[in-house]
């Protein structure tokens, strides 16, 4: 099992069970959309006691989801492209939906890819500063590493001063960032 590279023991048997979201179905994927980390079956319950109406992607996370940014600009480094299929059932409730909020940034980067429309695609939609978001108007994330395109997603969503005054609680409170850490959600 591909683990993130600042997880440094061997992967193991309780890898395969924690390193695995309740929404996975489909093999393809080689890491955990990470932000579905935090969702149990008790969790997903109580949020429908409530009304919130989940609705299912396939998403095959990519090895580049680890990668840093390089490229001295932002708009010279070139996104991994990662695979993903929206069922007619989920395109249909986002068309109906009040608000979506993304379970995480390949969920959020899926639905501003295939703009809800059903089918397979794949994307290597960069999302920075500036994007306007046709979809998703909520997002539920992990805290990310600097340098990261997921954190230049993160700041496009909620306003880099907003992310960087999170990111500055995120550190004096000693919040644990990366895949086994964190969350917040961004409304």
């Amino acid at each position: 099992m591909p683990l993130p590279p600042y997880i440094e023991h061997a992967p193991c048997a309780l890898d395969r069970e924690r390193y695995q979201t309740v929404f996975a179905r489909e093999p393809g994927a080689v890491a955990a959309p990470t932000a579905g980390l935090h969702f149990t079956p008790a969790l997903i319950e109580a949020l429908g006691v409530h009304g919130v109406h989940l609705v299912h992607i396939t998403l095959s996370a990519g090895p580049g989801t680890f990668l840093p940014v390089r490229a001295q600009r932002t708009e010279d480094h070139r996104m991994h492209s990662e695979r993903y299929f929206v069922p007619d059932s989920t395109a249909r409730a986002l068309r109906a939906a009040q608000r979506v909020i993304a379970i995480g940034t390949t969920a959020l980067r899926t639905l501003e890819a295939s703009h809800g429309n059903p089918g397979p695609g794949a994307t290597d939609l960069f999302i920075t500063p500036g994007y306007e978001f046709k979809v998703v108007n909520g997002l539920f994330t992990n805290f990310h590493l600097p340098k990261s395109t997921l954190l230049m997603l993160v700041s496009a969503f909620a306003g880099l001063d907003r992310i960087k005054s999170a990111y500055a609680e995120a550190v004096a409170k000693r919040y644990r960032f990366f895949s086994y850490g964190d969350a917040m959600l961004i409304a």
